[in-house]
């Protein structure tokens, strides 16, 4: 028996037979085990998802917080901004035909409420280049000229314990109390703009002064605002518009930043004083508020309080300076405070043209934004009953060259009289390919140097007339390299000019002072041998000569303002006539349809 049970198995038991059954059946007993124990352990394919989905809520969120405290939401505002240009662009591919002509003013209306609902959502410096289209937009299309024309509303202010802050960071302590900056300083600002806002304050040696606080979120947000402005304009010049607009981009974006620096601000300013200083036909009319450069850093600013009457209070000034004799009950008004001044609405305006001419064609140095906002008349400190301009907001400056200043002032005195050559000569030289346009947009009244055969626009639908206008444009932009930069800033000054003069009724004519300015500047060019000196004075007396028909215009459209008033009506200003012709130009050139008030500035 037990040789029997020691005997070897048989052959086929190491096949797989015999005694390596069992362990065979183990192997799959444990493959088994395992695989009906793993879908036991494996969470459901939906808590999987679940897990992932909330991971990535949490990621979303913590990036969004981050953003929001480090960035002031600038991420974010780039999205934005980025979707809502992306949704633009898709509508103009799918939607801008010749198909869908009948389409295209709904479409500008969508386009007109992304760009206005992207620039208000975002503000701070979006609302700064808004504006800046909004001066320039008398050639977009009219929800477009609706829509920007809301821009220049105040804006919200911060509350004041960000004020607060700001002080602690760049001083070291509060605005106000025992160990503050200042005796006495307003909670409740006094103005708001979309870069800072202004308090009233007391300095604690008794004088009252402005104190200007950039909004913080600002700062942290230009270079990425800057950023996604010069990736739209690129985005609209390659791909959508194939219009040349990136040109200009860094020269815009550098003096936007120079903006935000309030030091360089009190720098202008100061400068600005010594030049109206030095020239007599100012130095008494206009006044710049000394500022405080040891109590200014580059987020504060301490100038001088000035009290009087904005421009932008049309009412205010008529009262302040005796135009106002309207027999209507007048609500109240800061005019209130003062005695009548002298000189009129004609003082303020002529005061302003010239301090603008001088600034362009003798100073080299020019104030960008002059906007009613920024100007106050006051009673002059120093002569009763006479009147004083000041002017405020000295952030935005531009320098121009010599080379340039000649030009301009020979473009001007060219238009005035005449000389197309000229005009033709100089807009050649800034790369301008079409210089009668050029000319009305500078002038603000139609010229055209030869007659040229238009199309019939009333045959034409939107998207013809909207193909015909690119291609206008892009004649006109026809060298950008040439271009001076310059040109993008001063001719919103102008235009801003323009308007301010148009609101009081054209007192003054603006065209004149401005020739004037231009030929006198070429006759007091500092490089001029004396021959060449001579030449121009001559030049200078004949042009004056040539002069006497624009006032016989302008006086022609006083009288008949003066017989309308006369007789109950309002009379068109000189400046209504002009804007009326260039409404005339745009559709006879453009096929556009302009509202009243399109070139206001």
């Amino acid at each position: 028996m037990l040789a029997r049970h020691c005997r070897p198995a048989p052959r086929s038991a190491h096949l797989g037979w015999g005694p390596m059954i069992p362990r065979t059946v183990s192997i799959s007993a444990r493959t088994f085990a395992s695989s009906t124990a793993a879908p036991t352990r494996r969470p459901p394919r939906l808590q999987k998802y679940l897990r992932r989905t909330l991971l990535t809520l949490f990621g979303i969120g913590v990036a969004y917080v981050v953003d929001r405290e480090l960035h002031a939401s600038a991420i974010n505002r780039n999205i934005r901004t980025a979707w809502t240009c992306a949704v633009i662009a898709i509508d103009y591919k799918l939607n801008f035909t010749h198909e869908n002509a009948d389409g295209i003013p709904a479409l500008q209306e969508r386009v007109a409420q992304r760009v206005y609902d992207l620039l208000t959502s975002n503000g701070g410096l979006y609302i700064k280049i808004g504006q800046a289209f909004a001066n320039n937009a008398a050639l977009l299309p009219r929800p477009m000229q609706e829509k920007f024309a809301k821009l220049f509303d105040d804006a919200p202010q911060v509350p004041y314990s960000t004020v607060e802050r700001v002080f602690k960071a760049e001083f070291g302590r509060p605005p106000a109390g025992p160990d503050g900056v200042f005796a006495i300083f307003e909670e409740q600002a006094a103005a708001s703009a979309s870069i800072a806002q202004v308090h009233r304050a007391q300095l604690k040696t008794g004088e009252w002064v402005a104190v200007k606080i950039q909004k913080p979120d600002v700062s942290k947000q230009v270079e990425w605002d800057l950023g996604a402005f010069r990736a739209v304009m690129w985005i609209y010049e390659h791909w959508l518009f194939h219009l040349p607009v990136c040109f200009a981009v860094d020269f815009i974006n550098d003096h936007l930043r120079r903006e935000l620096d309030f030091e360089s601000e009190a720098r202008n300013a100061v400068r600005t004083a010594e030049f109206v200083a030095k020239e007599p036909r100012l130095a008494d009319r206009v006044y710049i508020p000394k500022v405080y450069p040891e109590l200014s850093t580059k987020k504060v600013m301490v100038a001088e309080w000035i009290d009087g009457v904005r421009l932008s209070d049309r009412r205010g000034i008529e009262r302040l300076m005796g135009d106002d004799a309207s027999a209507e009950p007048r609500p109240p008004s800061p005019a209130d405070r003062f005695p009548t001044l002298k000189g009129g609405s004609k003082w303020v305006m002529q005061t302003m043209v010239d301090l603008f001419c001088a600034q362009i064609f003798d100073w080299s140095w020019v104030h960008c934004d002059p906007h009613p906002g920024n100007i106050i008349v006051r009673p002059h400190p120093g002569k009763t009953g006479q009147a004083q301009f000041v002017l405020l907001d000295h952030g935005l400056y531009v320098r121009v060259s010599p080379r340039f200043q000649q030009q301009y002032a020979r473009l001007w005195k060219g238009l005035l009289s005449a000389d197309f050559g000229v005009v033709k000569s100089v807009t050649e030289e800034w790369g301008i390919g079409t210089p009668d346009l050029f000319a009305s947009a500078t002038l603000m009244r139609p010229v055209r140097f030869k007659e040229v055969e238009m199309p019939d626009f009333a045959k034409m639908d939107d998207y013809e007339r909207g193909v015909y206008m690119k291609e206008k444009l892009k004649g006109f932009l026809q060298d950008t390299d040439r271009m001076p930069k310059e040109l993008i800033f001063i001719g919103r000054n102008m235009r801003i000019v323009q308007g301010n003069n148009q609101l009081f009724g054209s007192p003054v004519n603006r065209i004149r002072i401005t020739a004037y300015w231009a030929s006198r500047s070429l006759v007091t060019s500092r490089q001029l041998s004396l021959a060449q000196r001579v030449r121009e004075a001559w030049n200078h007396v004949v042009f004056l000569s040539v002069m006497f028909s624009i006032d016989v215009l302008f006086w022609g459209t006083r009288v008949r303002q003066w017989v309308a008033r006369m007789l109950g009506r309002r009379g068109e200003s000189f400046e209504d006539e002009l804007e009326r012709s260039m409404r005339n130009f745009a559709k006879s050139n453009f096929g556009l349809d302009m509202p009243e008030g399109a070139f206001e500035g």
